[in-house]
C-alpha cells in the first residue's frame, strides 16, 4: 500500500483581487486566483506571465567576473588557442557542453569537449581530465555545472600553463578556485538579479555576453535553446524569471525545429512532434539523455545533441536507448534488492533514514533507487555502492528537510560530497561506514517531525467538472511552461464516479485508467489515468464515490488531442452507495 499523503488547500488569495483581475482579463475565478497567487495582480504583468519575451532576459555582464570570462574567451579564438569545454555527465551538464562546444566552433575548430567517466573519475573536475587537457595541448578549459569547488584541480591546471573559467551553478564554499574567471549567480558577492539557473543556463549567459560584445546577432543563438530547455526541465530549477522566458522559447525551438539529435530522441520515445512539453522531457527525453553516463559515458549525450548527420544522431540515438532500457532494468532489479534489506533489517540505517549499502550495486543508478526508496518509506535515503575502492552513493530527502546539511554535519569523515538540499552525492572510506550512518541516524533524530513525515498535496482550488470548459483548457495551457515554482494547478473534484469503463492499464496492471463524472452532474464525464493506484479498482468498480485531486493534461495521439485529468491521489468516501 502506498505512504497515505495528507491533502492540503491552499490559502485563498485576496478576494478583491482576484475580482479585480477577473474581471480586466475576463477570466473565471479559478484561474483568476491562480494567478494572483503566483503575484500576477494586473493586466500588464498577466500579459508579462502569458507572452514570456526574450527582450526581458538580465545584461548578462551583471554577473561577477562575466567581463573577465569573455575577453579570455575571446583571446583564446582570437589566437587559434585549444579550447576544452568541460562538463559533467548528466543532462545539465552534456546539454551545457553541447550548447558551449556547438557555439565556440563557429569560431574556431580549435575545440574539444571532455566528460568525466562516473565511474573512473566520479563528479566534477578531475586531475585525469586535467592530465589529458595538457597532453592534447589545451590552454583553456570551460567548466560548465562543476567546478565551483575544485580549488586543487584549478591550482593543478594552472600548474601546467592551463587556464580556467567555471559555470556552475550550485553553491560555493568559503573559498572560491583561483580561476580566471567564476560564474555562479550564487556567489554572495555575485548581485546577478537571477539566482537559479542551471549549469545550461550559466553557460549561455557567457555565451549572450560574448555575442553582445561582439556584435553576434542574438536571433543566432536561439537554436540553442531547445538544449536550454532540456536542461531547465530535467534538472529542477524553478520555472520562474529567466528560466520561464528560456525555457518558453527553448520549447517552442524543441517543438518547431529541434536539432537532429533531440528530434531522434523525440522519435524514440513516441512523443508527438510539435506537441512535447516539460513533462515528456522530465519524464521521457532527461532519462534517455542521463542514461548515456549512468550505464556507458556522457560523451555519447554530447555526440547526440552535436551531431550534424540525420544517420549519426539516429545511430547515436538507439545506442542511448539500449543504455536506458538497461538502466531500467538495473534500477528495478535493485530497487527490489534495496525494498528487502530493509524489511529484512539489513539496512546499514532504518530508523530516521534509510541507508543501504551493496557493493556490487551500479553506481549510474543508485541515485534513482535513493528516490524510490523515499517514495517508499518516505523518509531520507541514502544508497551505497563501491567504486575505485571507495564506497560512494546518493542521497535524496523529503520536503522541509535539507540533506545536504546533514551529510556536511559528517564532513571530516567523507572524501568529498556535494549536491542540494533535496539531493547529494557522497564517497567515503569503508572503515567511516558505519560512524557515519550512526552520525546520519543522530543528526536527523528530533530534527524531522512527525509532521513532516506525512508526504502533502497542496491543493489550487475545487473545481466541478463543468468548470473545465474549452476556454478555461485555453487559458490554462498559456500558464505553461510548468515546473517548480509554476507547477501544473492541482484541482479537487469531490463525490466522483467511474461511468463504468475503468479498467487496469500498463505492465502488471497497477494503472487505472477512468471515465469520471460527478454526482451532481451526472452527464459530463472526462477521461482520467490513475498512476500506481490498482489497490483502488475493486471499490471503484463497485460503483463507490471518491474524491480526487488531479491536474489537467492534454493527451496528444496520431494527430488528435483529448483532455484528460492526470490523477496525483484519490480517497474513498465514507459514505457507501
Amino acid at each position: 500500500m502506498a505512504v497515505e499523503r495528507k491533502w492540503i488547500l491552499k490559502e485563498p488569495a485576496d478576494p478583491e483581487k482576484v475580482s479585480r483581475l477577473g474581471a480586466e482579463l475576463g477570466i473565471d475565478r479559478v484561474l483568476a486566483e491562480l494567478l494572483v497567487k503566483r503575484g500576477v495582480e494586473t493586466f500588464d504583468q498577466a500579459r508579462s506571465f502569458f507572452r514570456p519575451r526574450l527582450e526581458d532576459l538580465h545584461d548578462p555582464f551583471l554577473m561577477k567576473d562575466m567581463d573577465k570570462a569573455v575577453e579570455r574567451l575571446h583571446e583564446a579564438i582570437a589566437s587559434r588557442e585549444k579550447i576544452l569545454v568541460y562538463g559533467d555527465y548528466d543532462v545539465d551538464g552534456t546539454t551545457a557542453v553541447a550548447l558551449m562546444y556547438s557555439f565556440i566552433r563557429r569560431f574556431t575548430p580549435q575545440v574539444d569537449f571532455y566528460i568525466p567517466d562516473r565511474y573512473d573519475e566520479g563528479y566534477g573536475v578531475s586531475f585525469k581530465g586535467i592530465d589529458w587537457a595538457s597532453d592534447n595541448g589545451t590552454g583553456l578549459i570551460i567548466t560548465l555545472d562543476c567546478g565551483i569547488k575544485a580549488i586543487d584541480k584549478v591550482a593543478y591546471a594552472a600548474s601546467k600553463g592551463i587556464d580556467v573559467i567555471i559555470c556552475d551553478h550550485h553553491l560555493p564554499e568559503e573559498s572560491l578556485p583561483e580561476a580566471i574567471a567564476v560564474l555562479d549567480p550564487k556567489r554572495e558577492d555575485c548581485h546577478y538579479p537571477f539566482d537559479d539557473l542551471c549549469g545550461c543556463g550559466v553557460g549561455f549567459k557567457l555565451v549572450q555576453a560574448y555575442s553582445q560584445k561582439y556584435g553576434i546577432p542574438f536571433e543566432s543563438l536561439e537554436p540553442l535553446l531547445d538544449l536550454l530547455v532540456v536542461s531547465i526541465s530535467s534538472d529542477l530549477v524553478t520555472m520562474v524569471g529567466e528560466n520561464r522566458i528560456l525555457a518558453h522559447y527553448g520549447l517552442k525551438r524543441l517543438n518547431e525545429d529541434p536539432r537532429k539529435g533531440l528530434l531522434a530522441m523525440i522519435d524514440l520515445a513516441k512523443l508527438e512532434p510539435g506537441h512535447i512539453t516539460i513533462d515528456d522531457i522530465v519524464f521521457k527525453i532527461g532519462p534517455r539523455i542521463n542514461a548515456a553516463g549512468r550505464m556507458e559515458t556522457g560523451r555519447l549525450a554530447v555526440e547526440l545533441l552535436t551531431a550534424d548527420d540525420d544517420s549519426v544522431a539516429v545511430r547515436i540515438g538507439e545506442k542511448i536507448n539500449e543504455n536506458n532500457n538497461d538502466r531500467k532494468s538495473i534500477d528495478k532489479e535493485i530497487t527490489q534488492e534495496a525494498l528487502g534489506m530493509v524489511s529484512s533489517g539489513k539496512a546499514k540505517a532504518s530508523g530516521n533514514i534509510t541507508i543501504v549499502y551493496n557493493p556490487t550495486w551500479n553506481k549510474g543508478v543508485v541515485g534513482i533507487v535513493a528516490s524510490r526508496l523515499v517514495e517508499a518509506f518516505y523518509k531520507p535515503a541514502i544508497v551505497l555502492t563501491k567504486s575505485n575502492g571507495f564506497i560512494t552513493g546518493s542521497a535524496r530527502s523529503i520536503q522541509g528537510f535539507d540533506l545536504y546539511q546533514a551529510i556536511e554535519s559528517a564532513s571530516e569523515l567523507l572524501e568529498n560530497f556535494g549536491g542540494h538540499v533535496y539531493a547529494a552525492g557522497l564517497t567515503l572510506k569503508e572503515e567511516n561506514l558505519d560512524e557515519f550512518c550512526r552520525r546520519m541516524d543522530s543528526f536527523i533524530d528530533g530534527k524531522i517531525t512527525p509532521e513532516m513525515l506525512v508526504p502533502v498535496i497542496e491543493l489550487d482550488s475545487r473545481l466541478d467538472f463543468s468548470q473545465i470548459s474549452p476556454k478555461f483548457l485555453r487559458i490554462l495551457k498559456q500558464f505553461q511552461p510548468f515546473g517548480p515554482g509554476n507547477s501544473n494547478p492541482v484541482f479537487m473534484t469531490e463525490n466522483v464516479y467511474d461511468a463504468g469503463n475503468g479498467r487496469k492499464v500498463g505492465a502488471g496492471g497497477v494503472h487505472l485508467k477512468l471515465d469520471l463524472m460527478q454526482e451532481s452532474q451526472p452527464y459530463h464525464q472526462i477521461a482520467a489515468i490513475a498512476f500506481n493506484k490498482a489497490e483502488f479498482y475493486e471499490y471503484i468498480k463497485a460503483g463507490n464515490p471518491v474524491d480526487i485531486c488531479y491536474s489537467v493534461v492534454e493527451n496528444f495521439y496520431r494527430g488528435s488531442s483529448t483532455v484528460q485529468l492526470r490523477l496525483k491521489d484519490m480517497k474513498e468516501r465514507n459514505e457507501i452507495i
